[in-house]
């Protein structure tokens, strides 16, 4: 398996449609970030969307949050391996043995495979909404630590998580295990429906390994220019 490069600021391309991806994508003439593919444009527009991204050079986190039972989503993993992306996940809700199995199913027979992580708690839970709707009685940062060693008993690469619970999951899980990190804001963006946000700056130094960042790049006047400002301040 081949890591993408640690440090790299994951923009999301939450459009609704391939017209809306290509046109933002071509305001990138002299670089091709790592992006972020979600339910959204994936249901909207299928698998080719995906290969036409890749075919344009650019790393992928294909984001469909499988979970389900094992077996469906062992079977569903082998099929997204055929599309050459670059990191996948999971929810870690679904078990030990159902990360194990997307493993397994995403593995290919050479042994190569994309990144596998696995979603904690979704950056727009706050611990009140996780605790009385979800009746989980931990608090957010034990909750989030303790799916993240799930995780990683399962042999998967990292987890999904806050960037206020990255540092966290780092004392747990090791340095190695690595900490994909939403719900990034610039000092002067609305949080919007994002309930734990931090700025690049300090993901950077709280251990997030790969940020991803949507509107505060993809709403701006200039994405171009927003999303360097973004990679300068995580990378330092």
């Amino acid at each position: 398996m081949t890591k993408p490069n640690k440090g790299d600021v994951i923009i999301a391309l939450d459009f609704p449609a391939a017209a809306d991806v290509y046109g933002f994508l071509a305001k990138f003439a002299e670089e091709k970030p790592f992006v972020k593919i979600g339910m959204e444009l994936f249901y909207a527009e299928g698998p080719q969307i995906v290969r036409e991204i890749k075919a344009r050079g650019h790393k992928i986190f294909l984001d469909l949050k499988l979970h389900d039972i094992p077996n469906t989503v062992m079977r569903a993993m082998r099929i997204l391996s055929a599309l050459d992306v670059d990191m996948v996940n999971v929810h870690a809700s679904g078990t030990i043995d159902m990360m194990k199995a997307a493993l397994e199913g995403l593995t290919r027979a050479d042994g190569t495979r994309p990144m596998l992580i696995a979603v904690t708690q979704l950056t727009s839970t706050s611990q009140e909404r996780m605790q009385q709707e979800l009746l989980v009685g931990a608090t957010m940062e034990q909750a989030v630590s303790h799916y993240a060693k799930n995780a990683m008993l399962a042999g998967l690469d990292g987890v999904v998580c806050s960037p206020l619970e990255a540092a966290g999951v780092k004392a747990v899980c090791g340095e190695a295990f690595q900490t994909v990190t939403p719900g990034i804001r610039f000092a002067d963006s609305a949080a919007d429906d994002q309930a734990r946000v931090m700025t690049p700056e300090k993901a950077r130094i709280g251990g997030s390994d790969y940020i991803v960042v949507g509107r505060p790049i993809t709403a701006a006047a200039d994405p171009v220019a927003a999303y360097r400002r973004c990679k300068l301040a995580f990378l330092g």
